[in-house]
C-alpha cells in the first residue's frame, strides 16, 4: 500500500455495523447481533487510530515497541530502570518481545542492560541520557507532524 500522506480518518464514511448485523440476521435468523452494533464501530475506530499512530511514528523514525519500552522505563521514575520481567509484566508482552525491544533500543544507544541488584539471574534495563530525552522530543515532533497534516489529531498514545 502506497503512503499518500492521507489518513483513513480523512474519509470516514458511514459505519457498516447495521448492515453487518442485518446480513447476519438474514443469514441466521434469530441470532443475537447486539454485540455487532456495539463492537464493530469500536473496533473500526481503534483500527483507524492505531493505523494513524503507526504512520506518525514511522514518519518520525520510531516504532511502537521501542516507544513502549522507553515510555515504560521513563514512567517508572528514578533511576529509570526495570528488570526484563517487570518490563514484560507492565507492557503485557512476552519475554521474547522484551528481549527484541531491548536489543533494538540498546543498538540505538537508548538503553543499557546491567545485572540486577535484586537477583543474580535478573537483568536490569535502564534508560541512557539519549533514551531519557526521546519521550519529550517525540511529543513535540508528534504535534508538529499533526500541524503539518492540517491540524488532524495525530497523538501518540499516552503510554
Amino acid at each position: 500500500m502506497r503512503d499518500t500522506g492521507e489518513s483513513p480518518l480523512d474519509h470516514v464514511g458511514p459505519l457498516p455495523a447495521e448492515e453487518i448485523a442485518r446480513a447476519w440476521e438474514r443469514e441466521l435468523p434469530g441470532v443475537d447481533t447486539s454485540s455487532i452494533l456495539l463492537l464493530t464501530p469500536l473496533w473500526r475506530v481503534a483500527k483507524l487510530l492505531a493505523d494513524e499512530r503507526r504512520r506518525t511514528l514511522r514518519a518520525l523514525g520510531m516504532d511502537a515497541g521501542t516507544l513502549d519500552l522507553l515510555s515504560t522505563l521513563r514512567r517508572s521514575g528514578p533511576p529509570y530502570a526495570l528488570t526484563t520481567r517487570q518490563l514484560g509484566e507492565q507492557s503485557l508482552v512476552t519475554a521474547g518481545a522484551v528481549s527484541q525491544r531491548v536489543s533494538r533500543a540498546e543498538e540505538d544507544g537508548l538503553v543499557v542492560r546491567e545485572p540486577s541488584t535484586s537477583s543474580r539471574r535478573a537483568v536490569a534495563v535502564s534508560l541512557t541520557a539519549a533514551g531519557h530525552e526521546v519521550r519529550p522530543w517525540l511529543a513535540s515532533a508528534v504535534k508538529a507532524c499533526a500541524d503539518e497534516r492540517g491540524g488532524r489529531t495525530a497523538r501518540v498514545s499516552t503510554c
